[in-house]
Parts: C-alpha cells; structure tokens; sequence
C-alpha cells in the first residue's frame, strides 16, 4: 500500500502537530484549550462558545468558534496573539515524532520537495525545524495560521498556497495529516492523503472523514522511501 501511494510523489506536504512533533507535549493542548476558555471567562465572553465547544481539548476549535462570532475583531486578533506565544513556548518541550527527522532528510535526499501545511502559526514551525536541522528541508514552503481564520484547515488555503509556489501537480503531492481537518482539506485540494493515527480514536475519526490509507507509525513509511530511494541511486 505505501509503496503504492508514495511512488509516483514528487511533493510531500506535512502537518506539524502530530507528523511532525507533538508540540504540546510538554503542556498539553488540553491545557491550551481550557486556558483559553478562561482567558474568554475572565473578560465576561464566556457566552461565545457552545457547551461542545468548551469541553473540546482543541484550542483551534476556540479560536475558530471566536472568529464565527466576531470575525476580523481586536478580540480575535488578541487571542490569536495568545495562541502563538503558547505555540512558540511549547517548541522547547517538544516531542519529535519517531522517525519524522529520518523520513524528512530521506525525502529530501532523494529529491522531493517538501512542504509544511498547518494551522499552526508558521514561526513555532520555523523555530522547531531549526531545532531539529532540518528547516532547509522546507524552506521557503511553511504555509500556517494566517489572520483570517476562516481559512484555516478544512479549508484548503495553505494545501493551495505550497501547491502554488512549488509549481506541484496535485496527482503528484501526498499529504501527511493526523486531524479530520487535514482529510478534508488534501481531499479539496486534489492531492493524494496518508493519514497518521497514533491512537484509534484519531484512526476512527480520520475514517469518518474519508481517509483511505493510515499508519501508526512512519517507521514503514521511512524503510519504504529509504529502499525506493536506494534503488534509484547510481
């Protein structure tokens, strides 16, 4: 199957949180996401979100929720500001995800160019990448969390955006994602999706979003890219 999926790739677009690293690993993101609860609660907006909303453990589901209400606001952008300071704190607890830094220079290596697609902001992503030395394996392409939140992931805006300024064949590009959100956006865009689920509860709910192909892991996926790789070598 992965063999399959990733043989005819020449552009790989990867989520950050989950793919990548788990960047709230030190703080969770439930964490995040009932302090920003809070953070509304104590300037008298609790009103703003739903019961649902408020039990999520999704900080990006609060600021969506927010935006809905008071689009393109001061509030908005001051919680969103919020948000990026958490982000950019949790760089330095963050967890690498097994096997990413290997399957990214292996990538790298062989020729595909790759991409970051997230709703993260884009300076937590550059800040860790360079952590990890592994930003020049991306740079220029980090496409995250612009002003207008409507167009963060479903929406396929930043999938568009590193499409565009790579010069990529959709039929081309596969899409690493861990989030419902991910699915919809690859599948919007027209690029292939391998969806990564280190629990089954993130399987089934990546299922319930369309997804074809899932791992639990990106061992495979490194061996496999890593022999693809050998074969084509002189």
């Amino acid at each position: 199957m992965l063999r399959g999926l990733t043989g005819p790739v020449r552009f790989v677009l990867f989520d950050f949180d989950g793919p990548i690293c788990r960047l709230f690993a030190g703080h969770s993101a439930e964490r995040v996401a009932k302090d920003l609860v809070l953070w509304l609660e104590e300037r008298g907006l609790h009103g703003l979100l739903t019961d649902d909303e408020r039990q999520l453990a999704d900080p990006y589901v609060v600021l969506r929720a927010v935006d809905r209400r008071h689009p393109r606001s001061d509030l908005v952008d001051e919680l969103e500001e919020w948000l990026t300071r958490q982000e950019l704190n949790a760089v330095a607890s963050a967890w690498p995800t097994a096997y990413a830094d290997k399957l990214i220079r292996t990538w790298t290596a062989v020729g595909v160019r790759l991409a970051v697609t997230t709703n993260n902001a884009p300076w937590p992503v550059e800040s860790y990448l360079g952590t990890r030395d592994l930003l020049q394996c991306f740079a220029p392409h980090i496409y995250g969390r612009t002003q207008n939140l409507r167009l963060l992931k479903p929406d396929p805006h930043c999938v568009n955006r590193a499409l565009t300024a790579m010069g990529a064949d959709p039929a081309a590009t596969l899409m690493i994602g861990d989030a419902p959100s991910d699915c919809v956006a690859a599948r919007r865009a027209g690029v292939r999706f391998l969806g990564f689920a280190r629990n089954e509860r993130k399987a089934g709910l990546l299922r319930e979003a369309g997804a074809e192909h899932l791992v639990d892991s990106l061992e495979l996926l490194s061996e496999v890219v890593y022999a693809a790789g050998d074969t084509r070598a002189p």
